[in-house]
């Protein structure tokens, strides 16, 4: 989608997505070696019941999601980060998330006219319907 196909209040849709369990071993194992992220026989035992995927590998499914369904062609060159992140629910091999993306606001930069700022609201669901993600983000779009 380019720049100016963003329109605030709308809703855009991504996936499905899912997530086996060597995906979360070997994210975990790389990058958030916790053992209930990595131990399914631990985790099994600990808080969760079972294997976890680390809430960073939940950000980056979305990101994947987001890139390959919103931002594949367009103008999008970076990002000043997030307002904020939460991780609602556990997020579990064999889950199939889908990406809800609502359009908080689009405006173009008062002091860069060829800067295009997109905020918006990402949530991951399961199949179930259960919220497992929530953040905003910031995009920035180089217009000219």
């Amino acid at each position: 989608m380019k720049f100016a196909d963003f329109q605030t209040g709308q809703v855009l849709a991504a996936g499905p997505y899912v997530l086996s369990e060597i995906e979360v071993l070997d994210f975990a194992k790389k990058w958030d070696p916790q053992w209930f992220h990595t131990d399914p026989e631990a985790a099994a035992r600990g808080p969760f019941e079972g294997l976890i995927a680390s809430g960073w590998h939940t950000c980056c499914i979305s990101m994947r999601l987001a890139a390959d369904t919103f931002l594949a062609g367009s103008e999008s060159y970076a990002s000043p980060g997030l307002a904020y992140i939460k991780w609602l629910h556990p997020v579990r091999p064999g889950d199939v998330l889908r990406l809800s993306a609502t359009v908080l606001e689009t405006r173009i930069s008062r002091t860069n006219p060829s800067l295009g700022i997109l905020r918006w609201r990402w949530q991951l669901h399961n199949a179930i319907d259960i919220e497992v993600l929530d953040l905003e983000a910031t995009g920035l779009f180089k217009l000219n």
